[in-house]
């Protein structure tokens, strides 16, 4: 009680200041998805599927590739790509999406070649880390320049890059000044849930950003009253976060998977033949709105993940996504602003 109201009365001293995100009204909370990457041309009906589920920003993600975490080389915006991850297909997205009056975050983010996680991006010696960081800056101010020129109101600087980020902490300072001398919307980066806390720059940014991939239970089916107690410890965590640094956070990913003990590693995407369990999605999505959603440092987040041609090609109906899930009706209700 002493530390809520300690927050409280923060808040309310950086709103006589004028702090500009100190609260977040729910009215104007981030109810967002991630698209999956389209083929080609995102096309109107796809897009009011979104729209029908209440959803007001779309993150769209034109990945990068490296061939391993040691290698500096970084192949973008390529014609071997599919269309939704080149500079034409996010204009195009773009479009579409703000003829709906949905909003966007863009988020360029890296893949290393068979899924090896990016927060091991780590270089071998210098020369290779400056060459890292000409091949990183290029892609970032590629499409920092196109956030600007189509209006996008909201881009992330990064996505998961941990020792990248804790051994070349000055480069990143340094991009998020050239980024903000051409591009004039709102900036984030996205950190996984266990390190969020350990990056040096969130002082410069305007929200602090989290894949929210938090183990929030242990259980096959957990239950709503299990799970909010499992999110306890990180809810306070991040309140006092937010209250420190004197920014919103907003949840860059979130989700969980229609699966046995979905809970108890939410990151995990590896093909399992763990049987579907739509309950067990459906109260960790209940359990999260309820638990963190309305909170005034919580400037909402983006759903992982949304397939523009549904997910009928899904070969497993324990993956991530909500569509024709149980779930979708929970994230629809959920994403109408109370």
């Amino acid at each position: 009680m002493i530390k809520r109201l300690k927050f409280l009365l923060i808040s309310a001293v950086l709103l006589i200041m004028g702090c500009k995100t100190d609260v977040v009204p729910i009215e104007k909370k981030i109810h967002g998805i991630s698209l999956v990457a389209s083929k080609d041309s995102l096309l109107l009906p796809e897009a009011l599927k979104i729209k029908n589920i209440h959803a007001n920003y779309v993150s769209l993600m034109p990945f990068a590739f490296l061939k391993n975490i040691n290698h500096p080389e970084i192949v973008y915006n390529n014609d071997k790509q599919w269309f939704g991850e080149t500079s034409a297909g996010i204009k195009q997205h773009k479009e579409l999406l703000d003829s709906l009056h949905i909003k966007v975050l863009l988020k360029p983010q890296l893949w290393v070649w068979k899924g090896q996680f990016t927060g091991h991006i780590k270089m071998d010696g210098e020369a290779q880390w400056i060459a890292l960081e000409e091949q990183y800056r290029n892609y970032i101010l590629h499409f920092a320049k196109l956030a600007e020129l189509l209006h996008i109101d909201v881009f992330c600087i990064g996505t998961e890059l941990h020792e990248f980020v804790i051994n070349r902490p000055e480069f990143f300072k340094k991009l998020i000044q050239q980024i903000r001398n051409l591009y004039h919307g709102k900036l984030t980066y996205a950190e996984n849930w266990d390190v969020y806390q350990e990056v040096p720059f969130w002082g410069e940014l305007d929200y602090i950003g989290i894949d929210a991939y938090f183990p929030v239970s242990n259980k096959k089916t957990p239950s709503l009253k299990t799970l909010k107690e499992g999110w306890k410890p990180y809810k306070q965590a991040m309140e006092e976060f937010a209250a420190d640094i004197q920014k919103p956070i907003i949840f860059t990913e979130y989700g969980y998977r229609s699966i046995d003990f979905a809970g108890k590693e939410p990151w995990n995407h590896e093909p399992s033949n763990l049987p579907a369990n739509y309950q067990a999605q459906n109260n960790c999505l209940m359990a999260l709105y309820q638990t963190i959603w309305n909170e005034p440092w919580f400037a909402g987040g983006f759903l992982w993940k949304w397939f523009p041609k549904g997910a009928a090609h899904v070969s497993n109906q324990n993956r991530f996504t909500i569509q024709n899930k149980p779930a979708q009706e929970l994230v629809k209700n959920s994403m109408v602003p109370k």
